[in-house]
Order: C-alpha cells, then sequence, then structure tokens
C-alpha cells in the first residue's frame, strides 16, 4: 500500500504525454543500435528483465507466507508476473480510454503505455532484500540501532540517510541503473520512461520523513534528475532544498496493480493454507459486489459446475481482479489533469467506487489481523531479521577493518561485481548492502549458517 503523497500547491507547470514517453536508453542516449527484429524498445525493456539473474531469483524470496512450503504459494517472481498482467491491462485500458477522449495522442507513444506498465511492475520489487519487509526493517535497524549505528560519524549525511532509511524501491532503481563493477554504463540500460515508472517516491531519503519512504539513493541523485528532467516531470523542491519530484503518472498503475495482486491473491493463499475458511475467504469477495451482483457470481459458480473450494476461490478472485483493474483505469482517466499537474492525492485505488473501496479495506484490515501477524508469517520475519543482522554484522566488520585475516576470508566470498575493495569507505559498505540485499532467502540463510560454523560444505 502507498501513503498519501506529499500535499503540494497547484502550479502551473504541467507534464505531457509527448515528453512523459520516451523510448531514450540510459546509457545509450547518443547511440543507435542495429536492430534485427520488429520488437518496440518498451518490449525490449521487458525481454531483458525477464532473462535477467536478479528477476530470476525473485522466486526464491518470500512474498508473504515463508518459502518453500507443500502447498504452493505467492513468492516475489510469481507476485511480479501477475502484477505485470494486470499492470498491462491497465495500461491498454487507460491508453484507449485517453486517445479516444483526446485523438491527437494517437500521434504519440500513448499506445506502448501497457508495455511499460508491465515492465515496470517486473521490476518493481527486483530491489527487495530477503524476507521482504523484515528484511528492510533489519537493514535500518542495523545502522540506527544496532551494530553498524557508530559509522554515524565516519560517513556522509546523505549517506547515513539512505542506508538508515533503506527502501526496496530506492534499491530496485539503484540495481536496475547503477554501473556495477563489470557492468556497462547505465546499468540495465532501460529506457527513461520504464525507470521512471518504477520510482513511487520521487525523493531524496533526507526528504523521506517518518515514513522513511524515499526513491533513489544519493549515489543515483543526478541519474533521477536526468530522468526526471528529460521527462518534464515537475520538480516540487525549492532550490537548497532535498530534490522532490511530482511521480511519472505511469507510477500510479504500477501502484495499483502492485495492491490489486496483493492484497487479493493473499486472500487466496491463505485459505490455502487454512488461515481463512472458505466462507471467510468468499464472504470478502462477494463483498465487493451488491446483492444482485453476489447472486450472478454465486449462480455461475453452480453453472460451471465448480465444486472444487479452491476453484471457487479462483473464479471469484479472478472476477474481482477484473474489477478493480477496471475501476482504477476509470479513476486515472478521470483524474488526468491532476496526476498530469503532479497534484493528485493518495493511490488510484483510495478513489474507486465506495463499495470496491470498503471491501478492499475489510480485506485489508482482515490481512493484518489474520494474515500478516499469522504464526507462519511472523517466524519467518522473525528468523529473516535475525539473519539479515547477523550477516550485515560479519560483512560490515569486514568492510571496516578489511586488512584483517577474517575479513580476507569473508570478503573473498564477495561477487566481483560489488566495489567491496574500493579504497572508499562509503562504497565498501554500500558494497555490503547490495551484496545482501540481493540474496535469496535460501542463500542468505545458507551463508549465515557457513559463517556461524553450523553448517559445512559436504565435500
Amino acid at each position: 500500500m502507498f501513503f498519501s503523497n506529499f500535499a503540494v500547491d497547484k502550479t502551473e507547470e504541467t507534464m505531457n504525454w509527448q515528453q512523459l514517453i520516451t523510448n531514450k536508453r540510459l546509457g545509450q542516449e547518443h547511440r543507435h543500435p542495429e536492430r534485427h527484429d520488429d520488437r518496440t524498445e518498451f518490449k525490449r525493456d521487458y525481454d531483458r528483465l525477464i532473462f535477467s539473474a536478479p528477476f530470476r531469483r525473485l522466486q526464491n524470496k518470500t512474498q508473504v507466507f515463508p518459502l518453500p512450503g507443500s502447498i504452493f504459494v505467492h513468492n516475489r517472481l510469481t507476485h511480479s508476473l501477475e502484477v505485470s498482467s494486470v499492470g498491462m491491462s491497465l495500461g491498454n485500458d487507460v491508453a484507449r480510454q485517453l486517445t479516444a477522449r483526446t485523438p491527437l495522442l494517437a500521434d504519440t507513444m500513448i499506445s506502448e503505455i501497457g508495455q511499460i506498465v508491465a515492465t515496470a511492475c517486473l521490476a518493481h520489487d527486483m530491489g527487495n532484500p530477503p524476507f521482504g519487509h523484515s528484511g528492510e526493517k533489519a537493514i535500518q535497524a542495523f545502522y540506527t540501532d544496532g551494530g553498524g549505528s557508530d559509522l554515524q560519524r565516519h560517513v556522509s549525511h546523505g549517506f547515513w540517510d539512505d542506508i538508515t532509511h533503506f527502501e526496496g524501491n530506492a534499491n530496485a532503481f539503484r540495481l536496475l541503473t547503477h554501473q556495477f563493477c563489470g557492468r556497462r554504463p547505465g546499468g540495465f540500460v532501460m529506457t527513461y520512461s520504464m525507470l521512471a515508472s518504477i520510482v513511487k517516491y520521487p525523493f531524496s531519503s533526507s526528504a523521506a520523513g517518518k515514513k522513511g519512504k524515499f526513491g533513489f539513493f544519493c549515489t543515483e541523485r543526478d541519474v533521477f534528475r536526468r530522468i526526471a528532467d528529460e521527462l518534464g516531470l515537475v520538480c516540487l523542491s525549492a532550490p537548497g532544498d532535498p530534490l522532490r519530484y511530482a511521480r511519472h503518472p505511469l507510477v500510479y498503475l504500477v501502484e495499483a496493480a502492485d495492491d490489486i495482486c496483493y492484497e487479493i491473491m493473499d486472500l487466496e493463499d491463505a485459505h490455502k493454507l487454512k488461515i481463512l475458511s472458505l466462507e471467510e475467504t468468499m464472504s470478502l469477495l462477494l463483498g465487493f459486489y451488491d446483492e444482485a451482483g453476489q447472486e450472478r457470481l454465486l449462480k455461475r459458480i453452480k453453472d460451471e459446475g465448480l465444486t472444487d473450494d479452491n476453484e471457487k476461490v479462483v473464479y471469484l478472485r479472478s472476477c474481482v481482479i477484473g474489477l478493480l483493474e477496471n475501476e482504477c483505469a476509470k479513476v486515472f482517466v478521470e483524474n488526468e489533469e491532476q496526476i498530469l499537474a503532479g497534484t493528485f492525492e493518495g493511490s488510484l485505488i483510495d478513489k474507486i467506487s465506495e463499495m470496491p473501496r470498503n471491501a478492499y479495506r475489510r480485506c485489508c484490515k482482515l490481512s493484518v489481523e489474520r494474515i500478516y501477524r499469522s504464526k507462519p508469517v511472523l517466524d519467518v520475519e522473525l528468523s529473516g531479521y535475525k539473519i539479515i543482522q547477523t550477516l550485515l554484522e560479519q560483512f560490515t566488520e569486514a568492510a571496516v577493518h578489511p586488512e584483517r585475516f577474517y575479513s580476507k576470508q569473508l570478503i573473498a566470498r564477495v561477487s566481483s561485481q560489488y566495489d567491496i575493495q574500493s579504497a572508499d569507505l562509503e562504497t565498501r559498505l554500500m558494497a555490503v548492502i547490495d551484496y545482501i540485499s540481493g540474496m535469496t532467502d535460501v542463500y542468505s540463510l545458507d551463508v549465515y549458517q557457513k559463517i556461524n560454523g553450523s553448517s559445512l560444505p559436504i565435500v
């Protein structure tokens, strides 16, 4: 879920679709590589992510419930694929409606919105550390009140803000744009429009406030500024203030696709794991419809001969996702002017019709009470927190004192793509965070056991 945007004064400055959608690539601004097929540049973005190692690693990162299990539930990979599917539908619906209302948009690349949103949805969780939000909290806490708190006097203020507010969203932008050791300039060399579409919080960590959300680390600040200015994003910061922009409009569609899948798919998983009964699950899903709509859906279930409990839930879940997708597309189109002006506040799902909005909120409330605080979820969060904290403690010590024997042994474990042997302390510390945040749940557990001497390699 996303918190409301900062309140901003109305401005005469506004964004426009012709500038917002560009196939210019980060790292190839002045190159026009030879092409051997008819894929669009935005489809190339999609394919690059699908075939990338960081995307594949999402299959072994926790979504909500522990991995692996005897009953298949969602991991970060399946979640991202589903969000991408919904994002494609949202983008295509919005593009069709906007073009019908303003025919002149047909001369722009607005028809590519669906592909751009689908690709951004694939990438939206790529920066998440092992164990999801528990991993994020473990990284933040290590520096605020853990073993890394003494480092504050040795690093810059901006770097300290970054690591004490560590954010998976900012880390995704770093992963896709940063030139790690041995990687070409521009990171994944993605299009400007796609990169801007994943930045939910388009401001620096020093402007994060109490909620701790931000969109890019200091190391990528100039890259984001270049992308934002090229696309004509509305700048909301005064000279000398922390950098802050209005969102790229497509961020709202990426966020809506994530909100829809995250909440509704968790209900299906909770039912499979018997955390929620069939009656509870169906009641929540039917709650998105009025009495006539509920009767119509129940009749369809009967007419289709769906007798399996899981099939009933899957059918209702698909109907609800379709309903929410249509509602969010409608809200976007109705609020296009405010979105382009950078004055729209909140998320699209906050503004949908009353009945589905109330039903969605009931699902959110129950998820907090029954799912996210269930014993299996709490157990994996507690374990993950301890694993991440221990890894940070050991590898940070090695980065601070690389001359020690044990430090050299640990550093030798780190992939050469991370600049952990840099002469600069901040670069070495960030390499530790890059290394650990890129781990899968299983790999982080394996490293944790090995460095603690509780697991030895079998020869």
